[in-house]
């Protein structure tokens, strides 16, 4: 059977399970006796090993049923969930994920999981996990080798099913020679043999270690096939180096645990649901709307949604080329059929944006985990509240935030967060909380990291900021406590007294900082002594199509992206002040610098003084510029196209757009024109 076009299925399906896995064994920890949590895992992973094992990837199939028989030893009652027991599952469940990965990468999603079977094994015994027997391998070895080859319920349905629709089910013992010098290659030999006369659905020891020669001088093949056993003995006995092949028809041995397992509960089967409708009325009614919502979607390839909106970015710059025609012509029923058309595409262009939104939720599914296992290292005791998963990004942002806020998570779990006796000591409780929180606010997402820690430590980072030279002491005693906070987002900053795993190198903010405003975000920070941190970071809705303020200067137009634009004004000469060598304005009692984007862009200054200048305040989180343009055109929705790799270093302009008259416009990057 060719697998292949099951590939991308299997790799969402698999993903989905093990995230599902993630979250209940969380769930889990903080519930060890409920036993309908341990039912929710055992479901994926036996839907994960059924998947697996008809992909043919027998360490993904081999691992989660033995994951399987410990969750089945679990809901039995058999042994009790400890912490020591979940610490394995959790790493199994991390091995398989590295699998998974692997296969998407178009690796073989191999990996040496043998010390995790075996201490899995060992919870399975009642034993400790600790307790690793280094023999055990062997015996489990000897043992297969004597009573017969050991089928999963999966690979007993494929043999009895071929066997069926008229094909035969052959154990192939194949005997090299002592002399044997080149054994995988005698094995690669055979198995090309076998692969034209049927289909290889198992080998003991498994490929891997048949590749590595990691066998003595026989091994074990089944195959389904057409051909009659004296026929496939005859071929494979032409193999050089063989001392004898062995035919015979396969004798199923089913694994006891395994089929006590489908005895008691065949999830697989649609019908004995209704058993558990019974006993749990509500989450089945929950698992039947998800199954009659599930039929109402389907899996779209995101190269084709970017090929899609591609073609609508297309289709946005020549309905401006349309607009701008029909106010030239002033024909009615031009203008007509422009507005419909303007109508019509403004709603294909929320549909097509609302097909590319993805729910933070999928970056948010990582954190859980990672913060468990960060508490334990740095001995704390943490509670990671998640609010607003549902909230949706545009996929383009999605891709990019994970990693700030995996340094914001880290940051606030080692800085932030204090250890248990020092919470106690200053009247707290013993456990902190560290909330996620994610909203929508007009055109933007705002995603919130908030503890209820130590907070920011004025003097201790005044100190380190006057020691790096980033700020002087003169300036240092007029900061607000707000940015004093926002201080230890400069590069190379930290406060960390010794060097650690989790930080003391200082890249981490920093990097955030410069992620963040890359999407045409920024972070924020309130912070109160003692109190608490809060990290605020506002994100555009989507990146490729924006709203901008054309403007002009000389015959060249600009565009200025309305999320960082604050007013428009028209401002007199007298209203101009110099401060430290800068040009500056009065706005609305601050002090703004004035930026001439016609210096900048070198597009030429007018030849007569002017009196009056239009200017555009805009903003770089707390800092404002007055960009000074020649006039202002009007706003338009704009498509963000790249300017290429070669010009991707031109200052203060992130990208260019094709206006309705065929004209080029140039963006303008405002945080690169505020420091």
């Amino acid at each position: 059977m060719d697998t292949n076009q099951y590939l991308e299925m299997f790799l969402e399906e698999s993903k989905e399970h093990l995230q599902a896995c993630n979250e209940q064994l969380l769930e889990l920890e903080k519930n060890p006796d409920d036993l309908a949590i341990v039912n929710e895992i055992f479901r994926a992973a036996h839907t994960l090993k059924g998947m697996s094992a008809t992909m043919g990837y027998e360490d993904i199939a081999n691992l989660t049923h033995k994951m399987e028989n410990v969750l089945d030893a679990i809901r039995n009652s058999k042994i009790r969930v400890t912490s020591e027991i979940l610490d394995v599952v959790f790493e199994s469940s991390d091995a398989l994920e590295e699998m998974v990965i692997d296969i998407e990468q178009g690796g073989s999603g191999k990996k040496d999981v043998e010390k995790l079977v075996t201490m899995l094994n060992q919870i399975e015994a009642g034993k400790s996990p600790l307790d690793v027997v280094e023999t055990e391998p062997v015996e489990t070895i000897s043992e297969e080798d004597t009573a017969g080859l050991v089928y999963d319920d999966f690979e007993q349905t494929v043999v009895s099913q071929s066997i069926e629709q008229g094909f035969n089910a052959f154990e192939l013992k194949v005997v090299l020679r002592d002399d044997c010098l080149l054994k995988a290659a005698r094995v690669f030999m055979v198995f090309e043999i076998l692969e034209k006369s049927g289909e290889i659905i198992k080998t003991y020891p498994t490929v891997e270690r048949l590749e590595n020669e990691e066998f003595d001088s026989q091994f074990t093949v089944v195959i389904v096939t057409r051909e009659q056993a004296e026929v496939l003995q005859a071929k494979v006995q032409k193999v050089s180096e063989l001392d004898r092949a062995e035919v015979r028809p396969v004798q199923i041995h089913s694994i006891p645990s395994e089929a006590a397992i489908t005895t008691e509960s065949p999830i697989a089967a649609p019908d004995t649901q209704s058993a558990e409708k019974v006993a749990k009325s509500e989450p089945a009614a929950k698992r039947s709307n998800n199954t009659h919502s599930a039929n109402k979607t389907i899996r779209v390839n995101i190269d084709r949604l970017d090929v899609l909106m591609n073609l609508f970015e297309e289709l946005v710059i020549d309905r401006g080329r349309l607009q701008s025609i029909a106010a030239e012509l002033q024909n009615a029923e031009l203008n007509e059929t422009t507005e419909r058309m303007t109508r019509i595409s403004g709603d294909l262009q929320n549909i097509i944006l609302n097909m590319r939104m993805v729910p933070v939720e999928t970056v948010f599914n990582r954190f859980p985990k990672m913060v468990r296992q960060l508490a334990r290292d740095l001995d704390k005791k943490i509670n990671l509240e998640i609010i607003g998963a549902e909230t949706e990004l545009d996929r383009t942002v999605i891709d990019e935030i994970g990693d700030p806020l995996v340094h914001l998570i880290r940051n606030a779990l080692d800085h932030g967060v204090e250890s248990p006796a020092e919470r106690i000591a200053a009247g707290k409780p013993e456990e902190g909380t560290v909330t996620l929180r994610a909203y929508h606010s007009g055109n933007h997402v705002f995603i919130e990291l908030e503890d209820d820690g130590a907070g920011v430590n004025r003097s201790r980072v005044l100190n380190k900021a006057i020691e790096r030279g980033i700020v002087s002491e003169e300036v240092a005693e007029t900061l607000s406590d707000k940015q004093v906070a926002e201080l230890i987002l400069s590069s190379g900053f930290s406060t960390a007294e010794k060097l650690t795993d989790v930080s003391g190198r200082g890249v981490g903010l920093d990097v955030v900082k410069s992620t963040i405003e890359s999407l045409g975000g920024h972070i924020s920070i309130d912070s109160k002594e003692g109190q608490g941190s809060l990290f605020q970071v506002q994100l555009p809705l989507t990146l490729s199509i924006i709203s901008v303020m054309l403007v002009q200067m000389q015959k060249e137009i600009f565009a200025v992206p309305l999320s960082s634009i604050i007013e428009t004004a028209i401002i007199q000469n007298a209203d101009i002040l110099n401060a430290h060598n800068q040009r500056v304005i009065d706005f609305r009692g601050k002090i703004v610098p004035l930026v001439d984007l016609r210096e900048i862009f070198d597009t030429g200054l007018p030849e007569q003084p002017e009196e009056l200048k239009s200017v555009v305040i805009v903003r770089k989180g707390e800092s404002l510029a007055a960009l000074v343009v020649d006039s202002f055109i009007g706003q338009q929705e704009i498509v963000l196209k790249s300017l290429g790799n070669y010009l991707q270093s031109v200052f203060a302009l992130s990208g260019a757009t094709i206006l309705g008259n065929g004209q080029v416009a140039l963006i303008v990057d405002c945080n690169a024109l505020i420091k």
